[in-house]
């Protein structure tokens, strides 16, 4: 179980090192785009679900504190459990790249972010949700400041060309 542990760290690295370290560079974009390197991940996640499945499905279909610990504590459920997660971070830091490149956001923004998800997972996912809020409330207001703004503008010559015309 070791040697698959360290296999699938290693296989998804180069794919986090692309997007944090190398997100301008056209190969990395071209990577990324295809799901398909998450398939191997998930493939492997699969194979150690299956073998265990006897002692997964019990947990699964009734999860509680003890008997999720207890099955972490099994070396094949573990490595299963661990190589759940790289797929599940990748897959979402995948998503993070994709949308933040398509928005044109700054790669110096999105890289500690993209970082926090390879390491917190949920925590990069949360970082780049409420980056994301906070440019659409950002865009909203200013959208909205421009459009006063025009309005405004267009009210005050609408009077001045009133008033002219009087």
């Amino acid at each position: 179980m070791g040697t698959i542990f360290s296999l699938s760290n290693l296989f998804v690295l180069p794919f986090w090192f692309l997007m944090i370290v190398l997100p301008h560079w056209r190969w990395t974009r071209r990577v990324m785009q295809r799901p398909w390197m998450l398939a191997v991940p998930a493939f492997v996640y699969t194979i150690l679900a299956l073998l265990q499945l006897g002692t997964l499905a019990p947990v699964v279909l009734s999860p509680s504190l003890p008997s999720v610990i207890k099955l972490f504590s099994v070396p094949g459920l573990a490595t299963a459990g661990w190589v759940h997660f790289l797929a599940f971070d990748l897959a979402v830091g995948r998503w993070i790249y994709l949308t933040s490149r398509e928005q044109g956001m700054s790669a110096w923004i999105i890289g500690p972010m993209l970082f926090l998800t390879l390491m917190l997972g949920p925590v990069g996912l949360l970082s780049y949700l409420l980056l994301r809020l906070f440019l659409v409330v950002r865009v909203r207001r200013s959208t909205l400041a421009a459009i006063l703004w025009k309005t405004n503008r267009k009210m005050r010559k609408g009077v001045k060309n009133d008033v002219s015309v009087e």
